[in-house]
């Protein structure tokens, strides 16, 4: 019940400040506006620490897809001037099998999502490339569920239940490759505190429509650690991501 609520409160976030943008939109027509739906096809990796050692789960990118049970994932950005706010959202449901220690079998059950939002400000404008300073904090939710059967062993669980926030400081830079090419490098640093941390990077190719079309397509690397009731727990994924722009 508790996740299903954090689940709610991401979709209610996000709904939100698409509702927000859209306003102020009509309101203020030097605004403007991104809307991304994009699909992340990652490798991931998570682990939790236990009295009996360290439980880690592995789902490799060529199984991403088949092990997927449900995602969501969009972003929003505003932009006036030098300033502008971003919001990137992500929501994943994962089960998969791996070998745990000793030989025995290893299921993981992993739902996890982050909201990421930040403050930027434009610290060079050129024709070719554009580069954002930017600060805010990244919320992350998980209701992971680790269960290891040894051979001939009765099965252990553990399970990695826990949301919490990261202050974030971030760099982008938008390069204008031609009429139709751009290219976005981003990068990511949170926590700032023992016992906590996150950070990631994202590279795109974007191929731009027409004046309200984007086409995207890159890498990203995300990673959280985080104590949690004393144990260490550790979540990353990388992998490439393709998603459309809509601008307005």
């Amino acid at each position: 019940m508790a996740f299903e609520q954090k689940t709610k409160l991401g979709i209610v976030t996000t709904a939100l400040l698409a509702s927000m943008a859209t306003t102020a939109s009509a309101q203020q027509s030097e605004w403007s506006y991104e809307a991304t739906v994009y699909l992340f096809m990652p490798e991931t990796e998570t682990s939790i620490e236990t009295p009996s050692g360290t439980l880690d789960g592995t789902l490799s990118f060529s199984d991403a897809l088949e092990n997927l049970d449900f995602a969501f994932m969009g972003a929003l950005a505003a932009t006036n001037g030098q300033w502008s706010i971003l919001a990137d959202y992500n929501y994943t449901n994962l089960s998969f099998g791996d070998t745990g220690p000793g030989g025995g079998e290893l299921e993981t059950s992993v739902k996890t999502q982050f909201l990421t939002a930040l403050v930027g400000y434009r610290v060079r404008n050129d024709p070719s490339v554009k580069v954002d300073i930017a600060g805010g904090l990244r919320w992350y939710s998980t209701d992971t569920d680790f269960s290891l059967t040894p051979g001939g062993g009765p099965t252990l669980t553990s399970t990695a239940d826990e949301s919490w926030v990261d202050p974030l400081v971030g760099v982008r830079a938008r390069f204008t490759l031609s009429d139709s090419w751009t290219s976005t490098a981003y990068v990511d640093y949170g926590g700032f505190r023992s016992g906590s941390q996150t950070w990631s990077v994202l590279l795109t190719a974007d191929y731009i429509i027409n004046d309200r079309w984007v086409l995207r397509g890159g890498y990203r690397y995300i990673s959280f650690d985080h104590e949690i009731d004393g144990n260490d727990y550790e979540f990353d994924q990388s992998g490439p991501l393709i998603g459309a722009t809509y601008r307005f």
